[in-house]
C-alpha cells in the first residue's frame, strides 16, 4: 500500500538478519495458532464436558488449555525478544549509516540545513522505526493472522453467521482507509514540528553564554515555548484523527459482535447450533473484533513510522555537492607542497549574486610562507575553503603539487593539510584526544612534543588531570588563547605538507605568539604555510605577503616592499597594525 511505501527503507537493513526474521515469524505464527486453538478447547469443554457431565473430558480439556497456554507463552516471549532485537539492531545500523552519510555532505549543505533538524531525524524519527520493528509491525501481523484465522474458524463453526461477519468487514475497513491518509500526512507534519523544536533548543543551548550575556533568557524561553506549542498542536491534530478512527472502528466492530450474538442466540434457542458452537463462535468473533481494533491502532503507528522513514530516506538521498573522482590520482611522493590557483572564480551557494573570488591567481612555492591580507569580505577564508575542497570553484583550477585537487581523493587531499581556524573547535574529550584528533595513532610522546611546540605544555600540565583532563563541551573550560594553542598543537602533530593558519594566534598574548611563531619557523622549510593574519609580527615574518580585495590579488611582496608601494596594504598597515611611524 502506498501509504506504507516509506517502510521500504528498512528492507536492506533487515535482509542480513533473515534468520532472526524467519524465527520471529515462526514464533508469531505459533502464538497466533495457539490462540485460535483456544476456541476448539472451549467448544469441547462446554459440549462434551459440561453438557455431557463427563469429568474425564473436563480434565482433558483443562490439560489441553494448559498446554496451549504454555506454548503461547513461550512463542510470545520468543517473538518479543526477536523483534525487539531486530528493532534495536536495524535502527542502530540505520543511524550509523545516516550519520556517516551526513558528515560527508560538506559545509555547503549545512549552510541551508539546521543541525538540530538533522539530529532530530536521526534520533526521533529513527526511534519511531524501532517501535515499528520492535512492536507495532509484529502486533499488526499477529492480529492480522488472528483476524484471518478467526474468520476462517467462524466459517467452519457457523457459515451463516460467518457470512454476516464478512459483510460487515468493509464497514470496518472504510474508516481505517479514510482516516489513515490524514494520519500519515499529519504524522509528517508533527515530526517536522518536533525537529523545529529540537533545533531551536539546541541552537539556544549552544549559545547559552550569549543568551545570558544579553539577558535574553526570557525571550529564548518564549521562542522555545512557541516551538513546543507548535509541536504540541501538530501532535494533537494527529492524535485526534487517530482517536476518532479508533473510536469508530471499535464501536463498529463490537456493535457487529453484539448483533452476531443476538443472531446466534436465536439459533441456539431454535436448536440449530449447540451452546459449545455458540461459545466458540463468540470467542472467535471477539478475537476478530479485538484483532480488528488492534489493527486500527497499529496502522496509525505504521503510518506514522512510514512518514518518519520517508524523512530519513530524504536525508539519505541528499547528494554531496563535492564529488570524488571515480579513479583518484595519488599525490607525488615525496610531497613538495606547491599550491596554485589558476584564474579561479567562485561564489557561495547561499550568495549566488556575489563573486567571492574572481579571476584569482596565486602560486605558492614549496616551503614558502605566504601571508594573505585584505579587508573583511575580500575572500581570504574562501581561499582555504577551496583548498580543503569544502567547495569547488565554478571556473579555474586549484592545484597541489601540480595535481588538480578535483582529481585527488578527499582523504588524501585533506591529510596533506592541517588548519588552525580563527575559532578553534574542541570536542568533549580529553586534552590528549583533542590534540591527536587528526592523528589518532600518535604516541603520548608525540602529543606532548606537539603541545610543547604550541606553547601549551605549561597550562596543560597545570590542569587537574593534565593531558587526561576532559575539556567539556566545545572546550568551555579553557580560555580562548588556550583553545587556540590546543588547535595549533593538533595541526603540528599532523606534520602536514600544507599548514593553513586562519588568524591562528589572534587570541594569544605576545609571549605565546612568539613561542608558537618560533615553533612554526623551525619546520617552515619542511612545509608550505598559508597565513591569514592581521598581527604585524606574523605578517612581517612571511616570505611573501599577498594583498587581496574584492576576490582578486591587488598586490604582493614583502612587508617593506608593500609599505613602499602605498595603496591598500599601506592603508591596512596604518589602520590595523599601527606602524605609520615605523614606515616613515
Amino acid at each position: 500500500m502506498n501509504r506504507f511505501a516509506g517502510l521500504a527503507l528498512l528492507g536492506p537493513y533487515l535482509r542480513p538478519h533473515r534468520g532472526r526474521v524467519i524465527l520471529a515469524l515462526l514464533s508469531l505464527l505459533v502464538a497466533a495458532g495457539t490462540v485460535l486453538a483456544f476456541g476448539a478447547c472451549l467448544r469441547a469443554l462446554i459440549d462434551r464436558g459440561f453438557a455431557q457431565g463427563r469429568p474425564d473430558v473436563l480434565n482433558y480439556a483443562l490439560a489441553s488449555l494448559l498446554v496451549v497456554a504454555l506454548v503461547l507463552a513461550i512463542a510470545s516471549g520468543a517473538r518479543f525478544y526477536l523483534v525487539s532485537w531486530l528493532g534495536e539492531r536495524v535502527v542502530g545500523d540505520l543511524r550509523r549509516d545516516l550519520f556517516a552519510h551526513v558528515v560527508r555532505l560538506g559545509p555547503a549543505w549545512f549552510e541551508i540545513k539546521r543541525s538540530g533538524d538533522v539530529m532530530s531525524r536521526i534520533s526521533s524519527d529513527a526511534q519511531l522505526i524501532e517501535q515499528v520493528i520492535g512492536s507495532s509491525a509484529s502486533v499488526a501481523l499477529r492480529n492480522t493472522l488472528m483476524c484471518i484465522g478467526g474468520i476462517v474458524m467462524l466459517v467452519v463453526t457457523n457459515p451463516k453467521l460467518a457470512l454476516w461477519v464478512l459483510a460487515l468487514v468493509p464497514i470496518v475497513v472504510a474508516p481505517i482507509i479514510v482516516f489513515g491518509r490524514k494520519v500519515r500526512r499529519l504524522s509528517r507534519e508533527a515530526q517536522a514540528r518536533v525537529a523545529d523544536m529540537v533545533s531551536e533548543g539546541s541552537e539556544t543551548l549552544d549559545a547559552v553564554r550569549t543568551v545570558q550575556a544579553f539577558a535574553q533568557e526570557e525571550r529564548a524561553g518564549q521562542r522555545f515555548a512557541e516551538a513546543t506549542e507548535q509541536a504540541f498542536g501538530a501532535a494533537i491534530a494527529r492524535t485526534s484523527q487517530r482517536g476518532l478512527m479508533t473510536t469508530l472502528v471499535i464501536f463498529i466492530v463490537f456493535a457487529a459482535v453484539g448483533f452476531l450474538l443476538w443472531m446466534g442466540g436465536q439459533d441456539v434457542i431454535a436448536g440449530e447450533i449447540t451452546a459449545g458452537d455458540l461459545s466458540a463462535f463468540v470467542f472467535y468473533a471477539v478475537l476478530v473484533a479485538s484483532s480488528g481494533g488492534a489493527i486500527s491502532e497499529t496502522i496509525g503507528d505504521l503510518q506514522r513510522a512510514s512518514g518518519a522513514a520517508e524523512r530519513l530516506a530524504e536525508l539519505r538521498a541528499e547528494q554531496p555537492a563535492i564529488l570524488e573522482a571515480v579513479q583518484p590520482r595519488a599525490l607525488p611522493q615525496p610531497g613538495r607542497g606547491a599550491v596554485a590557483f589558476e584564474n579561479v572564480s567562485f561564489r557561495y551557494p547561499t550568495r549566488p549574486e556575489v563573486l567571492a573570488l574572481e579571476g584569482f591567481d596565486l602560486k605558492v612555492a614549496p616551503g614558502e610562507t605566504v601571508a594573505i591580507v585584505g579587508p573583511s569580505g575580500a575572500g581570504k577564508t574562501t581561499i582555504f575553503n577551496l583548498l580543503l575542497r569544502f567547495y569547488d570553484p565554478e571556473a579555474g583550477a586549484v592545484r597541489l603539487d601540480d595535481v588538480n585537487i578535483r582529481d585527488l581523493s578527499l582523504a588524501d587531499l585533506r591529510r596533506a593539510m592541517a588548519i588552525v581556524p580563527q575559532e578553534p573547535v574542541l570536542f568533549t574529550a580529553s586534552v590528549a584526544e583533542n590534540i591527536r584528533y587528526g592523528r589518532p595513532e600518535a604516541s603520548d610522546a608525540e602529543v606532548r612534543d606537539a603541545a610543547a611546540a604550541a606553547s601549551a605544555l605549561d597550562f596543560i600540565e597545570a590542569l587537574p588531570q593534565g593531558f587526561a583532563t576532559h575539556l567539556g563541551t566545545r572546550g568551555v573550560r579553557l580560555s580562548g588563547g588556550q583553545r587556540q594553542r590546543i588547535a595549533v598543537a593538533r595541526a603540528l602533530l599532523c606534520d602536514p605538507l600544507l599548514l593553513l593558519l586562519d588568524e591562528a594566534t589572534s587570541a594569544l598574548d605576545a609571549e605565546s605568539e612568539l613561542a608558537i611563531q618560533r615553533a612554526l619557523d623551525r619546520g617552515k622549510h619542511r612545509r608550505t604555510t598559508l597565513v591569514i593574519a592581521h598581527r604585524l609580527a606574523t605578517v612581517q615574518k612571511a616570505d611573501r605577503i599577498v594583498v587581496i580585495d574584492d576576490g582578486r590579488v591587488v598586490d604582493a611582496g614583502t612587508h617593506a616592499e608593500l609599505v613602499r608601494h602605498g595603496g591598500l596594504y599601506a592603508r591596512l598597515a596604518e589602520l590595523q597594525f599601527n606602524i605609520a611611524a615605523a614606515a616613515g
